[in-house]
């Protein structure tokens, strides 16, 4: 091929077509590539001396999202899942990358129970008893911090 054609070629109205047909079909594949919610409401609660910040998913798209397709989250960090009304809650991992304990709480902010959830699992783990909070933390986090069934947290959302 001589420069001339080569450039003929890569000049051509048809060329240009193919490449911005190319270019389409990757910018929409990026946009369709889901992602994690990371500009949630946030509120603090306290397990004794520790301070967590966690986003709140309280709509039933942001629950049913919830920490999907996250790739990490830092230490004091988690979800805090509200609900309208007590029910027995249940939990599942599908398209959840990292390892997380759920605990289940009470109005009052009392752990229930907790569950460690597998990544990218259709297991369900589900609370003891009826729970309108479910706060999702890294895997052990929980265990760390000898926090078990029965330890309170508080928070501005909980009941006194």
């Amino acid at each position: 091929m001589t420069f001339r054609s080569a450039l003929t070629f890569l000049t051509s109205p048809w060329l240009r077509r193919i490449l911005a047909l190319a270019l389409a079909a990757l910018t929409l594949s990026v946009a369709a590539q889901p992602s994690p919610q990371l500009q949630l409401p946030r509120t603090k609660l306290t397990a004794g001396m520790h301070v967590l910040d966690v986003q709140l998913a309280q709509t039933g798209e942001q629950r049913q999202i919830g920490l999907m397709w996250r790739k990490e989250m830092p230490q004091h960090e988690g979800m805090l899942f509200v609900f309208e009304q007590a029910a027995t809650q249940c939990f599942w991992m599908r398209n959840t990358l990292i390892p997380l304990s759920a605990a289940f709480l009470a109005d009052d902010g009392s752990i229930v129970n907790i569950a460690d959830m597998k990544p990218q699992s259709d297991d369900s783990h589900c609370s003891e008893k009826q729970v309108r909070f479910v706060l999702e933390m890294n895997q052990g986090w929980f265990a760390k911090r000898q926090l078990k069934a029965g330890h309170k947290l508080a928070g501005s959302l909980f009941t006194r």
